[in-house]
């Protein structure tokens, strides 16, 4: 588990829906994006989604402490980020965690995981969140070396 710390500067204004450039739109996930969303699991190592996953993005869509989003480019869902707020007894904000964060294999290295990471920080301070999280396999070592470019400790 990896924490980027010091989110300040917080904005209580409610998150919309966010257009970061003209390559990727970033949108909130459907049931029917399932079919793409799937693909990009088993590019993490989480395969045979596919006949759960439409129910399980309908459940985490209903829960205000969840937040499922989708980075397309040219209507092509490349990129994914399940996004959870965590409250805290012990400190004044609660904390984000990502749990799945992942581009298209065909499409990294060409900023898209930034814009998504820039999305994260300004969800996390929109939710009042003194620190972002995010879980991720040691055996992602290429994902390790792009949390910490972002700042991730």
């Amino acid at each position: 588990m990896r924490s980027k710390p010091g989110l300040s500067g917080t904005n209580t204004s409610q998150l919309i829906l966010l257009m970061l450039d003209k390559t990727m739109k970033i949108r909130e996930a459907h049931p029917s994006d399932a079919p793409a969303i799937v693909l990009l699991l088993d590019q993490l190592g989480y395969p045979n989604t596919g006949d759960f996953l439409a129910d399980r993005i309908k459940s985490l869509l209903g829960d205000p402490e969840e937040e499922l989003v989708v980075g397309e480019q040219d209507d092509v869902i490349v990129a994914i980020l399940s996004l959870h707020y965590i409250p805290q007894l012990a400190s004044r904000g609660p904390f984000a965690r990502i749990s799945y964060f992942c581009v298209h294999h065909d499409h990294r290295s060409c900023g898209l995981g930034r814009q998504l990471e820039d999305y994260v920080e300004q969800a996390a301070r929109a939710r009042g969140c003194d620190r972002i999280e995010v879980h991720c396999h040691s055996r992602r070592t290429d994902a390790h070396r792009f949390y910490t470019r972002q700042g991730y400790e």
